[in-house]
């Protein structure tokens, strides 16, 4: 199954990244690599995940990074899998969908 970033999640994935690349130099590559295992599990099982609720129109799921402490939610689209949002847990409140 492939995938896709949305614009919005991957300018946030790209803001996380420099994050990491600033504020953590003994580790800057920590971030990239949970995102890519999280994705690899979203992949190769689209129903990985807890089910978000939300308005949007398909079913949003998301993962939680737990080095890292991001959400990733995503939804699944005919045969691609859509990440929407890569989001902070600490802020305590998901992303505007």
């Amino acid at each position: 199954m492939r995938f896709r970033f949305t614009p919005r999640a991957e300018a946030e994935a790209e803001r996380e990244q420099a994050w990491w690349r600033e504020h953590r130099p003994d580790a800057p590559e920590v971030f990239a690599n949970e995102l890519a295992q999280a994705i690899g599990q979203i992949v190769r099982r689209p129903t990985a995940g807890a089910i978000y609720p939300s308005t949007f129109p398909d079913v949003v799921r998301r993962v939680l990074l737990t080095k890292t402490r991001n959400h990733v939610y995503f939804t699944v689209h005919e045969d691609e899998i859509v990440i929407l949002s890569v989001w902070g847990a600490p802020r305590r409140r998901g992303p505007k969908l």
